[in-house]
Parts: C-alpha cells; structure tokens; sequence
C-alpha cells in the first residue's frame, strides 16, 4: 500500500453519519439525571403560578371577586389583564389570542387571572377561590357546528384543478359520504412550564420547554413592552413536544415573565395534568363529506372533499394546518380533476395547534377511507386499487398543487413490502380463518404514505449554527433545533463528527439559547435535522477549510487533498492528531470558531391559488397490519405489524427506526383509543390519564417488524438523508382499516362498514351493528 493511497483508505473506512449511535443524552435519561426545565435549580427568592381558569365555554364576566385568593395562604399577588405592561396576546398568526380573558370567556379552560405564590401548592389552591360571575352566550362546540353558523376563525380555503364536476358525471361509477376524525392530545411526559427569571437592566431569562425559542421571546418581549434584545430563552431539552410546544408554551412563557418582571423576583409556571389538558389545544379534528368518481377498474377520476375542523376559539395554526391537509389529501395518488376545500371552524373549544403530521394525516386520511369503499365495492384488495391510483414515475406525476413528485419510490417500496410481510398470502389465511369463526374476526391493511418536507411558509425554511472547537480539540455546536427526545441533537453532533473528522465522543451540543443563534424557526415540520445539521455542517466545514489551509502551510502539499478522518488529520503523506493541529492553529491566530446557515432552496408558495413548489422532497412509506376483532363486544388486538420508511440515507439508522416505532404507535392511539369528550357545557371531560387512553405497552404488537427502505434522496439533503419526525405517524392508517377490514368481514365484505375515528370498542360495535342491520334490510 503506497503512502498517497493511505489516507483516502483510511477515510473510506470512517465515517461520522449513517451509523447508529445512542442518543446523546440516553445514559442521562435511564439514571434520571436529564435535567428538564423543572428541574434546573430555583434562584433564591424563587415563587411559583398557578392559573385561574374559566368555568363557562362562552361568556361575558359581570364580576369577579378575588379577595379569597388574595388572602389564602401563601399568596405573594393576584394578576390580571390590567397587570400586562405591553400587548395582552401570545397568537403565532393571527392576533386573537389573548393571555388573560378581557371581559370575555371563549372556552371552558381559559385564563383569567395569575397567582403568584410561595409554593406550587398554594398558587393552584388560592386559584380555586376566585368567585366569577358570567353572562353566558351560546357556544360552539363541534366543526359541523361551526359549518351550520359559518363560525370561521379564517376564510375558507379551496384548491382546485382541472373541471371536477365534468369529470364526476362522466365517471361510470361514483362514491359519496361523510367521515369524522377525532383529535388527538400531546400527552408529552413533561408538561407545559416556564421559569422566568428577572436580569439587569429590564433583562429576563426564560427558561421553557418550547419547540420554539425564538417565538417566546417575541411573545414575551411584546407582553413585556420590551425589545427582544431583553429576552433570552433557553430551552436544553423537552420531555416531549409533538407539536403542544410550538405556539402554546407561549401563554406559559408570557404568563411567567409578566410576574416575574411585576415582582421582580423569579417565578416558575407549571401546568397540572389536568390544568395543561384544559387550557392547551390538540391535534385538529376533521369532519369531512367527500364525492369522488371513478372507473369500472377503480382507477379515481375526480374527486371532492369538503374539510372543515375544529379551530377552537384562535386562529393559532389552524390555517397552515388545514393548508397541509389540503395538500395531502392526495397522499400517494394521481387525482386529475379535484376539489379540495378546507374551513377552519371557530368553536368554544381550546385553541387547537400543532399535532405531529400538522394536517397531512387528517388530509391523507380522507382519501384512503375513500380508496378503501371503492375496492369494496369494486370486490377487489384495496392493495390492488391503491397501486392502480399510485403516482406515475413518468408521467400522472403533479400534484394538485402543481408540484412535479420526482423522487417517486412509493411503487418499489409497496412492492417489497407486499413480498417481505407475505400479505397475499396472509389475506387468504385470514379469509379461511373468518370464515369458520363467528365471533373473532381478522383483518389486513396496506397502506402507503407520501409526506412532503418542508414549512408551509418559505421563509420559515432557514437555520443557523454556531460550532467553536477549543484548544484541545474538544468541539461544541449550537443550534436553533429543539430536542424533544428526537435526537436532533445527536444527529447534528454527527454532522459536525463526520465534517472534522472526529470521533463524536469530542463533540458536544449545547441548550438552544437565543442569545447564541437567533431568528429561528420552530423544531417541527420535520425540518429539524435537515435545516440544523446542514447549518451546523456549513460552520464546521468553514473550520475544516481553515485549518486545511493551516496544515499546507505546514506540511505543503494541496488543500483539496488534506483528509479528516479518525481524528486525524492526512496532509501531505503526514498524519497529525486533531487536537496536536488545532493547538498549532490557535498558536497562529486561525480562526476556531464559524457560525453556519442554510436555507432550503427552491421553495415557493401562493397562498392564494394555492399552487407553488412547497416541499423540497417527499418522504414515502407503507405499513402492514393484522388485527383481530371481538364482533361481541368490540374489543381488537393489533397481532403483527410490519412498516418499511424511506429515510433516504439514514443519518442514525437506530434513532430513525425509534421514531418509526414511536410514531406508529402515537398514530395507533390516535386512530383507535384517544377520544377527546367535551361535555355539552363545553367542558373538556377526558382531561387526565384517568380519562383519556393512550396506549399503552399491551396495545403493541407482539410481532412488531421495522425496517428502513433503501434510498437515497434526490435531493440535497444533510447527507442525502430524509427526514423522520412526522410522516411516520401515517403508516398506523393500516391499523385503522384493519380493523374496518374485520367488521366488513362480518357482512361477507358487501357492505361498507361506516368507521368513524377513534375507532374505540363502541365505534366498533356501532359499525358492526350498522353492517347487520344492512344485511337484514338486504
């Protein structure tokens, strides 16, 4: 072996990315030293706030006496919208979000006043003591409510392309109904909660578990009447976003730093379970009435669909929720003429928000449940109509929005998955097995996923990082991504590993901080390790450029041909350790440090035809799953489930295949037990986890197969790797017609079963007797 080959063998062989490391923080978690917001040490003088919440869904306050909360024990002030010093809101959008009722109650839940107390037990109990008195109004409490009264917190919103009526009277056969897809809580482990601590000179640190830091700061800054050169908010880790962190830890946020600044003292707000379930939004309901035409062979050839969810009593995300929905409701399917529209309903309800998937499943959704009727009726496997609507690689291959799918594998991956999960053959083993039982009934599903990556909003499609490597070659990066227990954190300390050439036991991330990398967009959307480590790989490659030319001076030979690589670095047949060339270059006076941005090219959006390029590229999947159904008492099991993803090239295969299981589950729950119950007072009832079933370690699959489709993404992403946060959540659709599956077995298949979502043992028993009853009336 000649010495010039040495070094790019010993490169080849190293490698920082596309290798499955532990999460950075995975010994701190499993010995309970992760340090979360709670539990970060209290300033001395440190007070705690609770919350005084409203009892009525919609209503005016004639009065209010807080002379009880004043004088209960341990009370320090009693604050209330006359208390805010700048603007009394905290909405992302659209303004109407206010973080203290003025006179008027939207919602069973919302604030009205603070307490500050010594303890977190005194604040929550004086709470209790306020006496208000309301003039009520009518309430709005369901999206088809708000449909009925055109009670909308946006205009509605439409996407059409080609003539949809023309093409729905010419299709031979057609296709009409109504389906409703209930909401979904975060249920994050750690709950809402801020700790605002006052600074010099109107200065106030905000530590919060937020998704997004720098939308804290504005909202703080405007409540405050400050500039946001005041605010720092620092966020290390959260126990948990799913989207509940985005915009709504805002009213934490604010509420906190309002006390802090009137009392200049620090003041820490955490949310109860039950407080933070009645006061935060969900996941958005959908109800949805749908018309598509179709041929003999079920090929679809137009299709309508009418969206309309439940906003609550805010805008907050309602409008670019229902923006993905609209451009998902196409999932993996060429859909020619379409309308799509979509109304985002104003009802007395919690404001809703972000919800991993953030619309793209409750749009998806529609057309699977559609695909689903048409092979019933049709007597076909539903596998076979889904491949036959499938987006083309040559041609049926733009979406309504107008965007070219040019990274189509969803054709392959079906297919291997098809073969790998045995699914012919297990849907001839279980048409034998329900045909000799009466009362247990299986039931199989394939379903596919196409996800696009991206904001809806270009400019929120941007990142930045600082990276500074230190005189013994030791690095640090920080980022504008949030860990939520996603691993962003890891996979960026890769990026930066593998651009230096380092092992990543030398690299360290530290607290997403506003003081550090400002201006950034919230860790959602899936963009996170995309926008993050491409801005942390453009710092450090700045690093490597600069101590590459170093080392030339050094050791002669040619910048392009210096190697990082085992912390080492190959320069002109010599090798010198990392930390040995970093202590020479500091010697020098090379600079150590670089800040990085990205910001993701070739996006564009017209809100108003709705057309554009919004996603740089489109993340594919599809799931198999078996349950079996109690036709008695409407109790399943999910038996088997088998998932295939495309992450491209997978930065951290283990971490990516976690969130792939994760997210099946979390969909699963969505799909199956999750029921959200308002009372007809407009009361949240399923507020606690006494009330409202997530699953749990007996919901899942005994036989439980992931695997991670081997791709490469066309476009330029961090390492040509595609994101994994979100479209996940998708592929437990298979569970969800799984089970249709199984009721639609009791009526021999000939009838079509109607499954609203949550599919809840009651849904369940509702469908199956609706199934009956048809067949008596037959």
């Amino acid at each position: 072996m000649n010495d010039a080959a040495t070094p790019a063998l010993k490169a080849a062989a190293w490698t920082g990315v596309g290798v499955s490391r532990a999460h950075e923080s995975a010994a701190l978690h499993v010995l309970g030293q992760a340090t979360y917001t709670d539990d970060i040490a209290e300033v001395q003088g440190t007070l705690h706030a609770a919350l005084g919440l409203s009892s009525k869904a919609h209503a005016n306050i004639t009065a209010i006496d807080l002379d009880a909360v004043r004088a209960s024990a341990g009370v320090v002030a009693v604050l209330t919208v006359a208390d805010i010093p700048g603007t009394n809101d905290c909405g992302p959008i659209v303004h109407d979000d206010p973080i203290l009722a003025d006179g008027l109650v939207m919602y069973v839940g919302q604030p009205i006043f603070i307490v500050v107390a010594d303890t977190h037990d005194h604040a929550r109990r004086a709470a209790r003591l306020a006496k208000v008195t309301y003039e009520e109004l009518p309430a709005i409490l369901t999206p088809q409510a708000a449909r009925a009264a055109q009670s909308y917190v946006l205009p509605p919103m439409r996407l059409a392309r080609g003539d949809y009526q023309a093409a729905f009277e010419k299709a031979p056969r057609s296709v009409k109904g109504e389906l409703y897809v209930g909401g979904q809580e975060q249920f994050y482990l750690e709950g809402q909660i801020s700790y605002a601590i006052p600074k010099e000179d109107k200065g106030m640190l905000v530590l919060c578990s937020t998704q997004h830091p720098s939308e804290m700061q504005h909202v703080v800054a405007h409540a405050l009447g400050l500039h946001s050169h005041h605010i720092v908010v620092e966020c290390r880790r959260m126990g948990g976003g799913f989207g509940g962190k985005e915009s709504q830890s805002a009213l934490w946020a604010a509420a906190s730093a309002i006390a802090a600044s009137r009392l200049k003292r620090p003041v820490k707000l955490r949310a109860d379970r039950d407080d933070d379930m009645l006061v935060t939004g969900k996941r958005h309901c959908f109800h949805y009435e749908y018309e598509v035409g179709y041929d003999d062979d079920g090929r679809i050839l137009a299709a309508r669909v009418d969206m309309v969810t439940r906003a609550g009593y805010s805008a907050d995300l309602s409008g670019p929720v229902a923006t993905r929905a609209v451009c998902h409701f196409d999932n993996t399917y060429y859909l020619s003429d379409v309308d799509i529209r979509a109304a985002c309903g104003k009802t007395n309800t919690q404001s809703n928000t972000a919800f991993r998937g953030f619309g793209g499943p409750q749009g998806a959704i529609a057309i699977e449940y559609v695909i689903d009727e048409i092979a019933r009726a049709l007597g076909r496997d539903a596998l076979d109509i889904r491949r036959l609507n499938f987006y083309g690689r040559d041609e049926r291959n733009v979406t309504p929005y107008g965007q070219v799918v040019v990274d189509n594998v969803i054709h392959a991956l079906s297919a291997e998955l098809e073969e790998s999960s045995e699914y012919r053959a297990r849907r001839a083993a279980i048409a034998a097995f329900n045909a000799a039982s009466p009362v247990l009934k299986k039931g199989l599903a394939l379903t596919p996923v196409k996800f696009g990556i991206a904001f809806n909003v270009t400019h929120l499609n941007q990142a930045g990082a600082l990276v500074h490597v230190y005189v013994d070659g030791s690095i640090i990066v920080n980022h504008g991504g949030t860990e939520m227990g996603q691993g962003i954190n890891t996979k960026v300390m890769q990026v930066v590993a593998h651009e230096l050439g380092v092992d990543i036991a030398n690299v360290r991330a530290t607290a997403t901080d506003t003081s550090k990398v400002s201006n950034t967009s919230a860790t959602a959307a899936s963009t996170g390790a995309d926008l993050n480590g491409k801005a942390a790989q453009d710092a450090a490659r700045q690093i490597r450029e600069r101590l590459a030319g170093y080392a030339v001076k050094l050791y002669g030979g040619e910048e392009g041909e210096v190697v990082f690589a085992g912390d080492t670095v190959f320069v002109n047949g010599h090798e010198v350790a990392f930390p040995v060339l970093v202590q020479k270059a500091y010697l020098a006076r090379v600079q150590l440090w670089s800040d990085g941005f990205y910001a993701t090219p070739g996006l564009h959006w017209d809100p108003k035809t709705m057309n554009g390029r919004p996603f740089s590229y489109y993340a594919y999947g599809a799931a198999v799953a078996e349950v079996v159904v109690d036709t008695l008492t409407g109790e399943w099991k999910l038996l088997r489930a088998d998932a295939l993803y495309d992450s491209g090239k997978s930065l951290n295969p283990a971490i990516d295949i976690g969130q792939v299981e994760g997210a099946f589950i979390q969909g699963m729950g969505w799909l199956t037990t999750e029921e959200l119950w308002w009372n007809p007072a407009g009361k949240l009832m399923t507020h606690a986890p006494s009330t409202y079933k997530i699953p749990g370690v007996s919901d899942c699959p005994q036989d439980f197969r992931v695997r991670l489709f081997d791709n490469r993404n066309v476009e330029d992403s961090i390492h040509r790797s595609k994101a994994v946060g979100e479209p996940p959540l998708l592929l437990p659709f298979s569970v969800f017609f799984a089970i249709r599956d199984a009721i639609s077995s009791v009526g021999g298949h000939k009838v079509q079963p109607p499954l609203n979502a949550p599919a809840t043992s009651e849904e369940i028993l509702k469908s199956i007797s609706a199934v009956e009853a048809a067949l008596k009336a037959a």
